[in-house]
């Protein structure tokens, strides 16, 4: 489903509307680099699962490279069974080993897994900000995750775990300028809590210099991380700013990120609207009655999922 980018999707964020060469564009671009890098050397995915996006992405790769870089871990391994074989997959019978579990769900799948399995670690940290503590970002990731993950069915994309990974890492960049730029991060936090009208958009880029989204998008290509989920990160408040061919991931994830504003799931005040861009639910087929029925299942399905990866 990922496309090359187009001229429309070419900016790091839809919200840097600078010309690639300006001054400004340069300076965000600093800024976000050096950010990334720092964090690089803070808290970063694991080094097996960095193997695993590596391996995965090499065309000549097989099931077998993939079992014995897991085999070499296996507390990973033991995680990956335990998503696995739970309700998330719903698979017929116990699956006993990591190879059964990649002739079933393919390589990419149990990436997707391990990556999503690794991701909790980076999300712990308490409270941060008087406004603001790491565990209420963890449950609005989740439950962005399993509303994209729903939305995908309606809509018919499949790929249970790429829609789930894409609404878990859309705010990845936060975390970024939480690792890397702590006091100014708490700066944007108190800042919100006294403009209510602010978006935390607004906020990071006067006090940081640059925005989550382009945080993300740097930090998704430093993790070579797949082209779908670089537009994820960058361009889930403005979907429609994608070219339609790469439009659907991001935009599910947009509409399961506002779902899970409304409902109040977890840190919600990076989520900047209440409304949903009827030109976007028609462009991925997705009507209120979808949405509704989402919100009934996502409270449930949020439990289980944040019972089973906050605990691998």
């Amino acid at each position: 489903m990922t496309q090359p980018p187009t001229p429309t999707d070419s900016a790091s964020s839809a919200s840097q509307r600078e010309a690639p060469g300006s001054p400004d564009a340069k300076q965000i671009e600093a800024i976000v680099q050096s950010a990334v890098q720092e964090i690089s050397h803070i808290a970063t995915l694991p080094e097996v699962t960095m193997k695993i996006i590596q391996l995965v992405e090499d065309p000549d790769s097989t099931a077998n490279d993939l079992n014995k870089v897991i085999s070499n871990d296996p507390a990973l391994g033991a995680r990956i069974l335990k998503v696995v074989n739970s309700a998330f997959y719903g698979l017929p019978g116990q699956i006993g080993s990591i190879n059964r579990a990649i002739v079933l769900l393919g390589l990419n799948a149990v990436k997707n897994i391990a990556i999503a399995a690794s991701l909790a670690k980076l999300f712990r940290g308490g409270k941060i900000a008087e406004n603001f503590d790491a565990r209420d970002l963890w449950s609005h990731s989740i439950a962005c995750a399993s509303g994209t993950r729903l939305l995908a069915k309606h809509a018919g994309l499949g790929l249970p775990d790429e829609a789930f990974l894409a609404g878990l890492i859309h705010n990845i960049g936060i975390m970024v300028e939480i690792q890397a730029r702590r006091p100014k991060f708490v700066e944007v936090m108190e800042k919100l809590a006294k403009e209510p009208e602010t978006t935390l958009r607004q906020a990071e880029e006067e006090i940081l210099g640059a925005n989550h989204e382009q945080f993300g998008t740097a930090l998704c290509k430093l993790w070579k991380f797949p082209q779908s989920f670089q537009y994820v990160t960058g361009f889930h408040h403005d979907p429609m700013d994608l070219n339609e061919k790469n439009r659907m991931l991001t935009g599910l994830v947009h509409i399961a990120d506002v779902l899970a504003g409304k409902m109040e799931l977890g840190f919600a005040r990076g989520v900047e609207t209440e409304e949903y861009d009827p030109a976007l639910l028609l462009a991925l087929n997705i009507t209120q009655e979808h949405i509704d029925d989402v919100a009934k299942a996502l409270p449930e399905a949020l439990e289980e999922t944040k019972a089973l990866f906050s605990s691998v």
